[in-house]
């Protein structure tokens, strides 16, 4: 008797882009802004930054873009924003930024060569930003976006690399700086992208609206 056809193994995509945002529900996102901008004002800024991120990242051709969320990944905005861009959406797993990481790199490197993971809090970032990026992970082992203050606002790896993710200090001003010992250690090479200003304070948000990457 022939053998039934076997099944195509689809070839991996050269790139993924993976979006890291929290659910933007009033008075459990940017919560640093809220004696400025109130809880809903607030949660209206986070639903902003998903749409730019979101936006940013989909302009990419030929790169497939995941949601990755932090809280509800059914909250009405989240929903709404992935269909507008037709991109999937999962929700985030781990007990820390780290481990949260390094799941959503180890889930998509099963199906890219590279992946590129950002967050929203950084409406300065361009589409060149992502390509240079992706261009760098094919030199280095890990790129790195840093953040004005301290901590990295895109991160883009070619293998899954879960030490990485140990022993940062999230949140703090050294996560760079640490990430960037810890590739030393686990014998990584990295590449640098230009640094980038982050959005987290009133004058973090002062100076966004300023340059016009985000509207009141």
């Amino acid at each position: 008797m022939p053998l039934p056809p076997s099944t195509p193994i689809a070839s991996p995509v050269p790139l993924a882009i993976a979006v890291f945002a929290r659910a933007p529900v009033a008075g459990e996102t940017k919560t640093r802004l809220i004696p400025r901008l109130g809880a809903a004002g607030a949660a209206h800024l986070q639903a902003q930054l998903i749409e730019c991120a979101l936006a940013r990242a989909t302009a990419l051709d030929g790169a497939p873009v995941s949601l990755w969320v932090a809280g509800d990944p059914d909250h009405a905005v989240v929903v709404e924003a992935a269909q507008r861009h037709r991109v999937t959406v999962h929700a985030q797993q781990g007990l820390d930024l780290g481990a949260r990481m390094a799941h959503a790199f180890a889930t998509l490197l099963g199906g890219a060569e590279r992946v590129v993971l950002i967050g929203t809090d950084c409406p300065a970032m361009t589409v060149d930003d992502l390509r240079d990026a992706a261009a760098a992970l094919e030199v280095d082992d890990v790129v790195l976006q840093p953040a004005l203050d301290g901590g990295y606002v895109l991160i883009g790896l070619r293998e899954p690399q879960p030490e990485l993710f140990v022993d940062i200090a999230w949140g703090g001003a050294l996560v760079r700086e640490q990430t960037e010992a810890r590739a030393a250690t686990l014998g990584l090479t990295v590449g640098r992208a230009r640094p980038l200003p982050d959005l987290d304070t009133a004058e973090d948000y002062a100076h966004a609206l300023a340059q016009g990457w985000i509207e009141a």
